[in-house]
C-alpha cells in the first residue's frame, strides 16, 4: 500500500501542515503546486500521525524529506518526532515572515516565497 503513496521516481518526500489558518493552507497548497511542478511528491503526514506502520516506514526510507510546518507550534515537526523520524530538511512559515492569521485568500507572492524556500532545501 505505501508504495502507492510514496516517492518511487522523485525521491524528495513533501510533508505539510493542513492547520486552520492561512499558513496552514498555504504549506498545503505549496506541497500541492511542488508536486504538479515535479520538485517531489506529497505524502500524507496524517497517516503518520495515525502511526499507520506503512506510512512512517515510507518516511524513515525516503532519500529526502522536506517538512513544511505553518508556524511554531510545529505540528508536523511534532509527529515526526513522535514516530522517530529523523528530518533534516525543515520550514516555518511564519519564520519567513508571513503572519498567521485565518484569511485562506492566499496571497501568491505568499506562496511564491514558501515554494522557493523549499526548492533552497
Amino acid at each position: 500500500m505505501s508504495e502507492d503513496c510514496c516517492c518511487s521516481n522523485n525521491n524528495t518526500m513533501i510533508l505539510a501542515c493542513s492547520g486552520g489558518s492561512n499558513v496552514g493552507q498555504l504549506s498545503n497548497q505549496a506541497a500541492i503546486d511542488l508536486t504538479q511542478e515535479g520538485f517531489g511528491k506529497m505524502f500524507c503526514l496524517a497517516g503518520i500521525g495515525g502511526q499507520l506502520s506503512g506510512f512512517v516506514q515510507s518516511a524513515k526510507d525516503v532519500d529526502k524529506l522536506v517538512v513544511i510546518d505553518g508556524c511554531s507550534v510545529g505540528c508536523a515537526k511534532a509527529i515526526l518526532e513522535k514516530n522517530g523520524i529523523k528530518n533534516k530538511n525543515y520550514i516555518v512559515i511564519t519564520d519567513l515572515g508571513i503572519e498567521k492569521n485565518k484569511d485562506f485568500n492566499l496571497n501568491p507572492v505568499d506562496l511564491d516565497t514558501v515554494k522557493t524556500e523549499v526548492r533552497k532545501g
